[in-house]
């Protein structure tokens, strides 16, 4: 069923259900004032109307209902994919800005809960107002003196859940503010759980959870009184209205000619409408709360910009690449993070980046796939600004393997041919280059096997040797090791390394690495300080100038020595 056919016959059932409401006292009158009198109608027709009346309310209460879960959950199945299609192309600001709990929260359980909340409230509201309108009309048509008083509770309710909705939707937010951050603490116990116990920082961790648990505790009070007065107050005004309803229509009774039926009729449906009443008056803190949690799932959608790239299209590069008078700098009050880098890279040419931690090495590499953008120069890509390349084209390019390896929750096979269908024998081929032929034998179902969350069964050698793999299916014309070796014993890089060095023939590599037995064999390599371009050559070279590099080398790890200042 199509989602408008399902809120049609949802709205249609719903208003047979109003409908039906104000004909139980409608068949109450004539019960009263003729069904005790001899012979005035048939028995049968007394519990054959009510069986009727409550066969058709139920059925189209059922058919309401399905149609509304129906409806519901495919417009929540179409927001989910909006969203998560915006989280794919979304601009790498929304990842700076917003941890992962929060992101996940909002997609996965807010929307479904906020969408379940307004729909429900909405279908509630229709359905109590038009029961309202027809209980009222009925009303009306007894004895329009004594609906004139039943009117008046009607302004009262409306003023309360305006007051009350008011003061929710503000609670509302500043609740989900507080579920985000105890989410965030939860995530990152469960992420850092080895660093935490190592410096025993359990109870500062419990101590953050307690302190944010009791704000959300306030909050949720909060939201509970101002909830839980609005039924009270309804109800309140209800006895207000029923006892001066009561005492007119005794009056009336001592001068007209109001039945005994008339009246259980008058009073059984003003009693009808406590419920409607009531109902209306407790659906402002779930719309409220629906209303806060799905706008949260579309500010994602209209308010987070996409990444933007250029036109320019090319399914393989030559992979000759150019920094040019580039700089970069996140925000206007920081210091720069690279500036005025010169450099060219040929193709096929394998080039190292070498330097103290912090000195630009990998947001240099990262301009490249377009995750970092510059402040001033150029970078580009076989002659092109990168900048002016169509986005899927240009990440094609590069394949990296980086000290942080994800692992999704899925097969071997999947996880090394990420983003590419599987080809068993490229898979394997793969695997055994990348030195993960004895892992691969151990699994019960070989390539089929599902790795688990992040890969946790694996240890980290064996996650950096499947980012090995990933990268020799990918094929790209351009290569990024960040440390690709770093978590191999001895056997195993050398293995490695052959495997590298057959791949990287006639491809453009870019090595970030902090051990020279990974860089000597570079055709070139560059030292960088303090986002800056200090040295540029081959490893003899480097050693013969008897500078940084050099330096670095006398202390057999590029990460342990402080470059010296650039004297040109």
């Amino acid at each position: 069923m199509h989602p408008p056919v399902a809120w049609v016959t949802a709205l249609f059932c719903l208003l047979i259900v109003a409908v039906a409401e104000p004909m139980v006292p409608a068949l109450l009158q004539p019960l009263l004032d003729k069904g005790f009198k001899q012979n005035s109608f048939p028995i049968w027709m007394v519990p054959a109307a009510l069986i009727g009346l409550y066969t058709i309310r139920g059925l189209s209460m059922f058919i309401g209902q399905v149609c509304i879960a129906k409806a519901t959950n495919q417009g929540l199945l179409k927001l989910r994919v909006a969203m998560f299609e915006r989280l794919q192309d979304a601009s790498l600001k929304l990842y700076r800005q917003q941890n992962a709990s929060t992101l996940g929260n909002t997609l996965v359980y807010e929307v479904q809960t906020g969408a379940q909340m307004l729909v429900g409230s909405c279908m509630s509201l229709f359905r109590d107002s038009l029961t309202l309108i027809a209980l009222i009309g009925y009303l009306l048509y007894l004895n329009w003196q004594l609906s004139l008083i039943v009117a008046l509770l009607i302004p009262s309710v409306g003023f309360l859940m305006k007051a009350m909705s008011k003061r929710l939707y503000g609670l509302t937010r500043q609740n989900q503010a507080a579920t985000d951050e105890l989410a965030y603490v939860v995530e990152e116990s469960a992420l850092a759980y080895r660093e935490i116990r190592l410096h025993a920082a359990q109870h500062l961790q419990a101590r953050r959870f307690e302190s944010l648990g009791r704000t959300l505790e306030r909050l949720t009070m909060k939201m509970a009184v101002a909830s839980s007065g609005i039924t009270p107050l309804t109800q309140l005004f209800a006895a207000i209205a029923l006892s001066a309803v009561i005492s007119v229509a005794l009056f009336q009774s001592q001068d007209s000619n109001m039945t005994v039926g008339g009246f259980a009729s008058f009073v059984t449906a003003m009693l009808m409408l406590v419920n409607p009443i009531k109902h209306l008056s407790e659906i402002a803190g779930p719309i409220t709360r629906g209303l806060a949690a799905l706008e949260r799932g579309l500010e994602l959608i209209e308010n987070t910009p996409q990444e933007v790239g250029g036109q320019y299209r090319s399914v393989h590069a030559r992979g000759h690449i150019q920094w040019e008078n580039l700089g970069v700098r996140y925000q206007e009050d920081h210091p720069w993070a690279l500036r005025e880098i010169h450099l060219e890279v040929l193709p096929g040419e394998t080039v190292a980046l070498v330097g103290s931690s912090g000195s630009g090495k990998t947001t240099l590499a990262n301009l490249l796939p377009r995750f970092v953008d510059w402040t001033e120069g150029d970078l580009k890509l076989d002659g092109v600004s990168v900048r002016d390349w169509y986005l899927p084209d240009l990440r094609r390019q590069f394949a990296m393997v980086s000290q942080n390896v994800v692992v999704l929750n899925d097969s071997l096979a999947v996880n090394v041919a990420l983003g590419q269908t599987p080809e068993t024998d490229k898979v394997l081929r793969c695997l055994e280059a990348a030195n993960l032929g004895d892992y691969l034998r151990s699994l019960p179902q070989g390539i089929d096997t599902v790795v688990g969350h992040n890969a946790s069964s694996m240890s980290g050698g064996q996650r950096q040797r499947l980012a090995i793999a990933r990268a020799l299916y990918k094929e790209a014309p351009i290569l990024i090791l960040d440390e690709a070796t770093s978590a191999l014993d001895n056997e195993s890089e050398r293995m490695v390394q052959e495997a590298l060095l057959r791949l990287q023939q006639g491809k453009t590599t870019l090595i970030i690495a902090h051990r020279l037995s990974t860089i000597e064999s570079a055709d070139r390599i560059v030292v960088m300080d303090s986002g800056r371009l200090i040295e540029i050559g081959n490893h003899a070279s480097l050693l013969a100038k008897n500078g940084a590099y050099a330096a670095m080398f006398k202390l057999k790890s590029v990460g342990h020595a402080q470059a010296p200042v650039d004297q040109h």
